[in-house]
């Protein structure tokens, strides 16, 4: 018997002055992309924070949390997809160790988001090279 795939966040930050049409694209395509190699196993909206420092000019991107599972190829696939993709502020794929807790939605206020499970517990998923 095949061991399950392993567990994954990945954390996604989407330029707020995009319009809503492509983000919503984004996040359709992010989706279908998991769903077709893995399974998802949880979506949480965090909606729009500030950030402690810009990026790309960008303060407060709005945030999406995907957990899923899958495969290696299927990491690359969103890594190489998300990389080129216009709106997408910036992204991070972390392997979940066992045991980790279930991600909370976070206090809406001005306060960087924050992740769910302490560092100690994250991995760093493989790099595509």
């Amino acid at each position: 018997m095949a061991a399950p795939a392993p567990l994954y966040d990945l954390i996604l930050m989407l330029d707020p002055a995009a319009p809503d049409e492509q983000r919503q694209q984004v996040l359709a395509n992010v989706e279908k992309a998991i769903s077709s190699a893995g399974e998802i196993v949880g979506k949480h909206d965090w909606g729009t924070r500030t950030m402690a420092y810009e990026i790309r000019h960008k303060a407060e991107p709005e945030y999406h949390l995907l957990q899923f599972h899958g495969p290696a190829a299927l990491l690359a696939d969103l890594q190489r997809t998300l990389r080129i993709t216009d709106g997408v502020v910036r992204f991070r794929i972390v392997k979940l160790e066992a045991g980790t807790p279930a991600p909370v939605d976070p206090p809406r206020g001005d306060a960087p988001a924050e992740a769910a499970a302490p560092p100690e517990a994250r991995t760093e998923a493989p790099s595509a090279a």
